[in-house]
């Protein structure tokens, strides 16, 4: 973004004809004063009175990036910490909504985003478009983040007789490429055996589109990350066919900013990182009433973002780069490189966490890299609470939804296997003697019930009669 410059018409006005030489001169003057001064990062010079605009690309519907994105603008916390600069310079922050970070990074590369929020595998082609067109940008923070990879699902229909990925050979799923929902497909199918270039006919969508592609049955299977599985399964449109944290390898989302704005507005870059922080804690202090404000901005129903950013959700929040998460994106870097999207990637010249770190404080910073992520709880949430309710067991929880049906806006499991958080009603419950076990996806529980003699998959409606 550039100052604003003067229009065709306005210099199709102004001759330069000898005899109005004095005259051009004087009307330049004029409508160069009457224009107003706007930037987009560094352009404007600190303290001469201008207007900076900060141009932050997010996803609000990608609701593991709401601390930089949806939950920070509604707190108005970025507006508050430019505010608290005192350097002479208005600053102006200008929210640019996307569906996926290919976009963002688009704008980025082209100067015209100073700060973007994204999930890891669109970080790692952020990064290696930045330095393909010479205009490199950086990780400089993490929003929400799941060290197993429950963040991505693969869903089938609600009547489907796929339970497994094994089912998925010859069939069309799909997914958006370069997203960390295809990664995660790509490695399941790999580790099933099925090769993931030939054995499945994938399609190439965005998740709006691959989920009416599924309610319309031209695709067998979707592969997509937050909201799009939890979304799908709790309007009864999808049930789950594997769970992505079954993997065992870490996914996240984070911040990413053009190093040249990073240079020359340190303060902007660390004011954000701040805010970040701020709606950080306001999200893990209150997190019905974060998942209440990010619903109300993007559509979704608050029960489904609870499943992801709650108390107990699939995602862990903190803006710290965690060394877990570093190491996983060097294992990203292969997956796109086989899938011709990306060359090598130097994830380490990539990762800069001197800003947060500066923004934080290093011992605040260090607590922060050390905090590790809840541990996983069934939860109940009543209708017209404030607050959800914890248990210390799934079969508790059971008892208590037996006994509450009519008031029970929601209700939440862990996978007995991964920890994943899902809708009590729609997961897949194992008896195994007086125990009641959940599981995200039926493959999940067969793999269960094969290791356990007596062990049987029952309906959810006997599971909470065993309970009560």
């Amino acid at each position: 973004m550039s100052r604003t410059t003067l229009s065709r018409t306005t210099l199709s006005r102004i001759t330069t004809s000898p005899t109005t030489t004095r005259r051009t001169a004087v009307a330049l003057s004029a409508v160069v004063l009457l224009l107003p001064l706007s930037a987009c990062g560094g352009d404007a010079e600190a303290g001469s009175g201008s207007t900076v605009t900060v141009t932050v690309g997010y996803q609000s519907r990608t609701i593991n990036t709401v601390t930089a994105g949806t939950l920070l603008r509604s707190l108005g916390s970025f507006e508050k910490q430019l505010d608290s600069l005192d350097d002479g310079v208005h600053y102006k922050v200008d929210w640019q909504d996307y569906a996926t970070g290919a976009p963002i990074t688009a704008q980025m590369t082209a100067g015209k985003i100073d700060i973007g929020s994204m999930g890891d595998f669109p970080l790692l082609i952020n990064a290696a478009r930045g330095k393909q067109l010479n205009s490199p940008t950086h990780l400089v923070s993490v929003t929400g983040y799941n060290l197993r990879g429950g963040l991505n699902t693969i869903v089938t229909a609600p009547g489907s007789k796929l339970t497994s990925l094994k089912d998925l050979k010859g069939r069309k799923v799909s997914t958006s490429v370069g997203s960390a929902a295809d990664g995660t497909l790509v490695r399941a199918l790999r580790r099933a055996g099925i090769d993931p270039d030939s054995g499945i006919e994938k399609l190439n969508q965005q998740p709006s589109v691959g989920a009416s592609a599924l309610t319309a049955g031209s695709a067998d299977a979707l592969s997509q990350f937050v909201a799009w599985p939890g979304l799908l399964a709790y309007q009864g449109k999808a049930k789950a066919v594997y769970d992505g944290a079954r993997l065992n390898l870490p996914t996240f989302h984070g911040v990413t900013a053009r190093e040249k704005f990073a240079e020359e507005r340190p303060a902007v870059l660390e004011a954000f990182l701040k805010a970040q922080a701020q709606a950080t804690d306001y999200l893990n202090e209150h997190p019905v009433d974060a998942a209440e404000k990010v619903a109300k901005a993007t559509g979704l129903p608050a029960e489904v973002v609870y499943l992801y950013n709650g108390a107990h959700g699939i995602a862990t929040f903190d803006p710290a780069i965690k060394p877990q998460l570093v190491s996983a994106l060097k294992k990203d870097v292969p997956v796109l490189k086989s899938a011709k999207l990306t060359g090598d990637v130097d994830v380490d010249s990539f990762v800069d966490d001197r800003y947060v770190k500066k923004a934080l404080g290093p011992a605040a910073y260090a607590r922060r890299l050390a905090t590790e992520p809840a541990p996983a709880a069934s939860e109940a949430w009543p209708k017209g609470a404030s607050k959800t309710v914890t248990f210390d067991s799934p079969s508790a929880l059971l008892r208590y939804a037996a006994g509450h049906r009519d008031d029970l806006r929601a209700a939440y499991v862990p996978d007995a296997t991964t920890g994943t958080l899902w809708f009590a009603d729609k997961a897949v419950w194992v008896a195994d003697g007086d125990r009641l076990l959940p599981f995200v996806a039926p493959d999940t529980a067969q793999a269960y019930v094969a290791g356990h003699d007596g062990a049987r998959v029952v309906p959810y409606a006997d599971a909470l009669e065993r309970a009560s």
